[in-house]
């Protein structure tokens, strides 16, 4: 093995960039990348919408980066901001009826877009390498 081989943190960017890399190809058709998939993925599933912020921590990115995002997919009339019924500050995003539906398409193509670069570990190793990522993310807090 060589240095970098053996080097946890070069392997999983490393691994990060190919499979966003395919992701990002199996979503251009709906013109998305993997972060404006993933801001619709959750914007989609809470039922209320999530704040901006909230949106940012989970994604683990800058808030000014989720507005630009959640602008981009607002333009293309995939998400709306919501008012919040517990503070009115607080605007919520939450997914259109149009934004329901590229979801669960863009969920199939990236799913698939995901295979080129796993396709080599059979599903349980799949299934094992997601629960090592979840646990390693869940314990960043």
């Amino acid at each position: 093995m060589t240095e970098l081989t053996d080097d946890a943190g070069f392997l999983l960017s490393r691994a990060s960039g190919l499979v966003a890399r395919a992701t990002n190809a199996a979503l251009a058709e709906h013109g998305l990348r993997v972060r404006h998939y993933s801001v619709l993925v959750l914007a989609c599933g809470a039922a209320e919408g999530m704040s901006q912020r909230d949106l940012a921590c989970r994604l683990g990115l800058d808030p000014s980066q989720v507005v630009q995002l959640v602008d981009e997919l607002a333009d293309a009339g995939l998400v709306e901001r919501r008012p919040s019924a517990t503070d009115r500050r607080t605007k919520l995003v939450a997914g259109t009826p149009l934004g329901q539906r590229v979801r669960r398409q863009a969920a199939r193509r990236a799913t698939r877009g995901q295979q080129r670069p796993l396709g080599c570990l059979n599903e349980e190793e799949q299934a094992t390498l997601r629960a090592l990522l979840s646990r390693v993310v869940d314990s960043a807090g």
